[in-house]
């Protein structure tokens, strides 16, 4: 009898199974392979599938994450939800273990060795933290907002392998769990975290790009922050807390007192920039707490702990940016905000890569005639910088054929999400969609110069086994969660 339920619910799950999801998948791993070969080849005319070549060995891993999908497909639909938590400790489990014995590459203690195979562990975190946060979500009676206790549990969840990657020095891989945020969003947190994220981000590259120039006797970034943190404040009181009345008031004050500093500075007086903004950012929030009292605002205090939370982040940036982050990071970071231009250095592979893309023109100069890729002038072209190669010899008309597949990919996942009858297989999906929006929007930033250089591979493109493995185990999971939504009826 229970021969006959496993072979039932295998072929109840391959009937089940999206496949659109599958041929996109699918796809994209066969081009990812064919630009590995573009990539790589060197005149030599070994085979595509030659193990010799970097395409051969990627097609080996395809062939290996199938047939993990297929074991994946036929384990019992109850298998991933029961386990996630073990499942996550495991992987916990390995990325301590990764601290201690994984050997030293390029700076970074990432990647454990065994024999001819390694493997990074922060990879297999993915899918395993996103089973995790999906279990807590599917708990009984769970709701996010009910509660601060729910909070500090998700962001327990997220942060402990974001901790243990950064002990590994492999800041990428830590930055792509924090695209996790956007599941909590989904399922209640409020906009206003996201709002302050995005903001954090705009603060950091301001105060970085603009440190050396001074004005009111501080850093002309800082001067331009604390001058956004009252704009967005006056918008917030008008708009989040609807009080047009105190925004208004507000604006006058800080018009005059501008107006008041100004006039000073024309005759002379010299004032400090600090000491102009703390009383200005602190009136205001005095200026805030009392209305509160007196006209009843319920909404002020997220407004002020923003305020406060904005000044205090302000004063950490120089020490982050020149005490957290290694050298190289902070070469990087200049290279990507125009500080430092580094042609031969940390520069040289963001500009001989846009060098190629911008070579190929709208249809590129065809398949294995790429210049800058045959001669080798961009390092690492076939696994972070693979997108550099379909520019070059697939032109526009490639470049946008690919991210265009990625869309599709993208979007049926969240479809796949917004039909699940349980937090466990939305929440799980989601978690999907969110590593792969994150890391297709930052490699494809890093290709063309928008981001720093951190080393995130293009999914199921760029050549490595861990990557695809992890990414293919990821989709098989969703693949067999969503095979099995119409058996629990709820």
């Amino acid at each position: 009898m229970e021969l006959r339920n496993t072979k039932y619910e295998a072929r109840s799950a391959f009937r089940s199974v999206d496949w659109v999801l599958v041929m996109l998948y699918a796809t994209l791993m066969v081009c990812g392979a064919v630009s590995i070969y573009a990539a790589s080849y060197d005149y030599d005319h070994a085979s595509m599938f030659s193990l010799s070549e970097f395409s051969g060995r990627q097609f080996l891993w395809i062939g290996i994450s199938l047939v993990v999908g297929f074991c994946i497909l036929i384990i019992d639909r109850r298998f991933f939800e029961a386990y996630a938590y073990p499942i996550y400790g495991v992987a916990v489990f390995l990325m301590v273990l990764t601290i201690f014995v994984a050997t030293d590459i390029k700076g970074s203690r990432s990647w454990i060795v065994l024999g001819p195979i390694s493997f990074q562990s922060a990879e297999f975190g993915k899918f395993a933290t996103a089973l995790a946060l999906a279990k807590l979500f599917n708990g009984y009676n769970f709701i996010l907002n009910r509660s601060y206790k729910n909070y500090l549990k998700a962001i327990a969840i997220i942060v402990v392998p974001i901790i243990l990657i950064f002990l590994q020095k492999e800041t990428g891989s830590a930055i792509v769990y924090t695209s996790l945020v956007f599941v909590l969003y989904r399922e209640g947190m409020s906009g206003f975290v996201l709002f302050a994220g995005l903001c954090a981000v705009a603060f950091f590259v301001i105060v970085v790009k603009y440190s050396e120039m001074m004005l009111m006797d501080i850093p002309l970034g800082e001067f331009i922050t604390f001058v956004l943190i009252l704009v967005i404040l006056l918008c917030m009181v008008a708009f989040y807390s609807k009080s047009i009345k105190i925004a208004r008031n507000m604006l006058i004050g800080f018009t005059g007192c501008g107006l008041i500093a100004y006039g000073l500075t024309f005759l002379g007086v010299n004032i400090n920039g600090l000491v102009f903004f703390f009383t200005l950012i602190g009136g205001a929030v005095i200026y805030l707490i009392a209305a509160m009292f007196i006209e009843k605002m319920k909404k002020v205090i997220p407004l002020v702990l923003f305020v406060l939370a904005s000044m205090g982040f302000i004063f950490t940036v120089d020490y982050a940016f020149n005490n957290a982050l290694e050298p190289y990071q902070q070469m990087r970071i200049k290279v990507s905000l125009g500080l430092e231009e580094d042609l031969r250095g940390a520069g040289y592979n963001v500009n001989q890569s846009k060098i190629a893309i911008g070579s190929g023109g709208v249809t590129g100069k065809g398949f294995l005639n790429g210049t800058q890729t045959k001669l080798k002038y961009v390092p690492e072209q076939h696994t972070d910088f693979i997108f550099c190669t379909i520019g070059e010899e697939e032109g526009f008309i490639g470049t946008t054929t690919v991210l265009v597949l990625y869309l599709a990919l993208i979007l049926r996942i969240i479809h796949i999400a917004e039909r699940q009858r349980r937090a466990f297989g939305r929440v799980y999906a989601y978690c999907v969609a969110s590593y792969l929006i994150f890391h297709l929007g930052i490699n494809i930033g890093m290709v063309v110069g928008l981001s720093p250089v951190i080393g995130i591979p293009l999914p199921l493109f760029s050549y490595g086994g861990s990557a695809l493995l992890a990414f293919s185990t990821q989709l098989f999971i969703l693949l067999k969660i969503d095979s099995a939504r119409r058996e629990f009826g709820n």
